[in-house]
């Protein structure tokens, strides 16, 4: 079985919670070895809260962690106290990079098969002096990964981003030939790791009735359209652009395996619509493995015992079954 290590994210978010819940699910332990990443300390409170019979049991590396029924085993990464709970702090801010850092090292020494990371708060990143968005340019850049995209997969819609983390108004401005065609690359990829040979990749459009002929906007005619026609060209099974407002729906009815997102929100809004609780995110284009759930560190409902696994539980599944 793979070896998964599942960053704890944010201490004072959902993430500790989760982690444990997920750990009690007895399909988990049929798919793969976890190992989490974090504090040791703060995985006890965790225990404690959801009251579940489990032990936190630290350990120095992936190769001293013998998987039992009852135990979770915590690379306990040192960090300052306090954190804040239910809250973005500094001290947070820094222990989470430290945890990705570990995680990911321990992924491309090949001493770990894959990685999870539970949600972190870009607040607390900015807040510790770090200049990365999020997790995915994080990653890029622990890696040295110069091409990549965020991968969204549920049963029922599969999506992937042309932009990730910028403005709205930004986003024209950085749609072009080159970046199209690249993340319609990077999507028959993540459909391999998949393990869907030939996948039918749709693309949305970035404007309204995917420009109308060029009255809503040029974008379409000089950047997307020539995209999709090199990729087809080179073998890809690849259509559209399509206009947003339909192609979710087509590819939720089983029309294509993959969508092609212009930006953030274009996807995210119908995806978490129809998978908020299972939806997994995944990085495509890295060198090593890594799932993360479909939702942030939740500081509204973070250490009331009210947190949902399910995403995570996905994640670390997803994580198992991923082929590079």
């Amino acid at each position: 079985m793979k070896k998964i290590a599942i960053t704890m994210g944010e201490p004072g978010g959902v993430g500790p919670e989760v982690i444990v819940r997920a750990l009690y699910h007895s399909g988990i332990r049929r798919r793969c070895n976890p190992l989490v990443i974090g504090s040791a300390e703060i995985m006890r409170q965790a225990v404690r809260l959801t009251k579940l019979p489990l032990e936190i049991n630290p350990v120095t590396a992936p190769s001293k962690s013998k998987p039992e029924r009852g135990r979770i085993d915590v690379i306990d990464i040192k960090s300052r106290f306090p954190f804040k709970k239910c809250a973005p702090s500094k001290n947070a801010g820094a222990a989470v990079a430290g945890y990705i850092r570990r995680a990911v090292g321990l992924a491309l020494s090949k001493e770990v098969d894959a990685v999870v990371t539970a949600p972190i708060s870009k607040e607390s990143l900015k807040m510790a002096g770090y200049k990365w968005p999020g997790h995915t340019e994080l990653l890029a850049e622990l890696t040295n990964t110069k091409d990549f995209a965020m991968m969204f997969v549920s049963d029922k819609l599969k999506l992937i981003l042309c932009t990730i983390h910028i403005r709205l108004r930004d986003v024209p401005g950085r749609i072009n030939e080159k970046l199209v065609r690249k993340t319609i690359n990077l999507a028959e990829r993540g459909m391999r790791m998949l393990g869907v040979a030939d996948p039918r990749i749709a693309v949305a459009g970035l404007n309204p009735h995917a420009g109308e002929s060029g009255i809503l906007g040029k974008e379409e005619s000089a950047a997307i359209s020539p995209a999709i026609k090199k990729a087809r060209a080179g073998g890809t099974h690849v259509s559209g652009p399509y206009p947003p407002d339909v192609i979710f729906h087509r590819a939720y009815n089983g029309e294509f395996d993959m969508v092609v997102c212009m930006y953030h929100d274009q996807g995210l809004v119908p995806f978490k619509m129809i998978a908020f609780d299972t939806g997994v995110n995944v990085t495509v284009g890295l060198p090593v493995i890594r799932t993360s759930p479909d939702h942030g560190t939740a500081f509204d409902i973070a250490w009331k015992g009210k947190a949902n696994p399910a995403s995570m539980i996905e994640a670390i599944k997803l994580a198992a079954r991923l082929e590079l």
